[in-house]
């Protein structure tokens, strides 16, 4: 008879049942119970992970124009912060990528899950770009503007050319055929990993920016909003990489003209 422990590391390799685990079910150990308890809640959230990863897959595969044909995804992170860039990222993904089962728009995983799909992003994918737009773009023609020319810069710098383009709540002026989706980052697998890789490229900026400006904690709040981001400004007013053209930021400027 094989050990509790050796049953439970037997279980965590498994993600279908096999003719092995039926004579579990009348093991009457209470370690065994509840072993197979929990592989039982890990198969339930495994099978929800993997019917929203098909979901995804056959979003993008309803826009391919043809057989086999690339589709992109672009997305941005950082449109509302009061400071730093808003950064796009374009990703073109193979047809079926098994390791990415699970990944979903970046709001609504956390850092660690995010960090953990940018390296299996990277190895999967058939090309990808993450462009920074400064905040002196975003002053100069708006951030809807900025945003819409940094997608456009990632789609055109894809080491391959997409044959067609999927852009969260975006049209872009591309000569490719595309298509904006509301939420795209929560429908199209290739529009959520964009947003993984435009997130996490930000956050990761922003915290080498805490360290020129370390008084605003942009490590903690990535150039937001917040109350601790708020009373900074007031006290050391803004910095070049601040946004002149947010409030409160303009009447800041404009009370020491």
């Amino acid at each position: 008879m094989s050990t509790i422990k050796e049953i439970k590391d037997a279980l965590l390799k498994e993600t279908e049942w096999q003719p092995w685990m039926d004579e579990l079910e009348t093991d009457e150990r209470q370690g065994i119970v509840r072993a197979l308890e929990q592989w039982h809640r890990r198969k339930e959230k495994y099978d929800h992970l993997l019917s929203e990863h098909k979901k995804k897959l056959e979003f993008d595969e309803s826009y391919r124009p043809f057989p086999h044909a690339l589709v992109a995804g672009t997305d941005e992170a950082g449109r509302g912060p009061l400071a730093g860039p808003v950064v796009t990222a374009a990703v073109i993904l193979p047809e079926d990528c098994p390791t990415l089962i699970g990944l979903n728009d970046s709001k609504q995983l956390s850092k660690e899950a995010r960090e953990s799909f940018i390296e299996k992003i990277n190895e999967c994918a058939i090309a990808s770009f993450i462009h920074f737009q400064p905040a002196s773009v975003i002053d100069e023609v708006n951030i809807y503007e900025a945003t819409k020319q940094s997608m456009k810069i990632s789609i055109e710098s894809l080491s391959t050319k997409p044959d067609f383009v999927l852009a969260d709540a975006m049209t872009l002026p591309i000569d490719i055929p595309q298509q904006s989706v509301i939420k795209g980052d929560a429908k199209s697998l290739a529009i959520a990993a964009a947003s993984i890789l435009a997130k996490t490229a930000r956050d990761h900026y922003m915290e080498e920016l805490a360290k020129q400006y370390p008084e605003y904690g942009f490590e903690k709040h990535a150039g937001y909003g917040t109350k601790q981001h708020l009373e900074a400004l007031k006290k050391y007013g803004p910095t070049e990489i601040h946004r002149k053209t947010f409030e409160p930021i303009k009447s800041i400027i404009l009370q020491k003209e």
